[in-house]
């Protein structure tokens, strides 16, 4: 590529030297202008804000953003062939053999990845569901965010399975509440784990498991051809202690038995097996065997204190693809001390 020199940043980004270098056919930096379409269309940030971001002009930004209209980089979200970054995602594929990885551009490490994540999740199921298929999710900020970037399309015989209990009891993240709406997007049979997320007793689980007809959706989940998995953590931030699904007391000794983390309250240690306490034996969700037996497995996740229990679910699950931020997926790397 021919033209005049460019500087780098104090980011690290490459910029021309004048706006004279600006092509509308794309010869600036495409990183650079998938970033500025990302915080303007994904993360909703003002023209102004994304180049304060990128130390760049505003005139700059513009620019950006046209360029990526006209190339079709952009229609409600980004294209996923511009939407990698190598680096992180081969590291990532290396360390823990996974098929695929998706790691999505932040504006910045303060930044709110959960949009990001979404964004991307939702591109990647809107491509990846087809007719005849038996899907499981999970729930989770991150996928409720996604529901918003699922393209609808017409496919025949799609089953969904919610993977884990808990629609007796309302909540603003319900865990029933992905694969109902996504169900109704799609017109697919959906099927429910009609039951609290954790019962009283491994006996009451048993009980409505064999005797109340939930046989019929476990029995159903051992034929999935894929599961749709997000990774709670342990902190004061996690959406199932702050909306109540568990005691302060619970929690604390959840953290106390070594917990960093669950996938569908499947607890979880940091080297990805299930800690020793009672609440692993009353969960109703769908067994951990029977998610890692699943050929296709999607693990969705990211966001400020939680590459341990990241770390730990990757361990667990074995995914074929992952789906994260670039913060995330540094600091996932750096845990395992993998190069990258």
């Amino acid at each position: 590529m021919s033209g005049g020199a460019a500087t780098t940043r104090p980011n690290g980004l490459s910029e021309p030297e004048s706006l004279a270098d600006l092509s509308p056919t794309g010869r600036r930096s495409a990183r650079l202008r998938l970033r500025a379409a990302w915080m303007y269309y994904v993360e909703g940030m003002t023209q102004s804000a994304i180049a304060e971001a990128l130390d760049i002009g505003r005139v700059t930004v513009v620019r950006l953003l046209a360029d990526a209209r006209q190339l079709n980089e952009v229609k409600i979200s980004l294209s996923r062939e511009i939407a990698e970054l190598p680096r992180l995602e081969m590291g990532l594929q290396k360390a823990f053999g996974l098929r695929e990885a998706v790691v999505t551009p932040l504006s910045g490490p303060l930044a709110d990845p959960t949009s990001a994540i979404g964004a991307a999740t939702g591109q990647f199921i809107s491509d990846f569901i087809r007719s005849d298929m038996k899907i499981g999710f999970g729930w989770g900020r991150t996928l409720m965010r996604a529901l918003g970037f699922i393209d609808e399309k017409t496919v025949s015989n799609l089953s969904v399975i919610s993977l884990l209990g808990g629609i007796t009891k309302a909540k603003q993240y319900n865990p029933s509440e992905f694969a109902w709406q996504l169900s109704r997007l799609f017109q697919a049979d959906c099927h429910l784990i009609a039951a609290p997320a954790i019962v009283d007793s491994i006996e009451t689980k048993k009980a409505l498991i064999e005797r109340c007809g939930l046989g019929t959706v476990y029995n159903l989940a051992r034929e999935m051809d894929a599961v749709v998995l997000s990774v709670g953590a342990m902190d004061e931030e996690s959406t199932s202690l702050r909306f109540g699904f568990f005691s302060d007391a619970d929690w604390a000794s959840l953290i106390a038995a070594g917990a960093v983390g669950d996938v569908v309250y499947n607890f979880i240690d940091s080297e990805g097996r299930p800690v020793d306490h009672p609440i692993n034996t009353r969960v109703m969700s769908i067994p951990i065997e029977t998610l890692q037996a699943t050929p296709e497995r999607i693990l969705t996740s990211g966001g400020p204190g939680k590459s341990k229990a990241v770390v730990a679910a990757l361990r667990m699950l074995r995914p074929t693809v992952f789906i994260t931020d670039e913060i995330t997926a540094a600091a996932v790397l750096e845990a395992v001390g993998a190069v990258y």
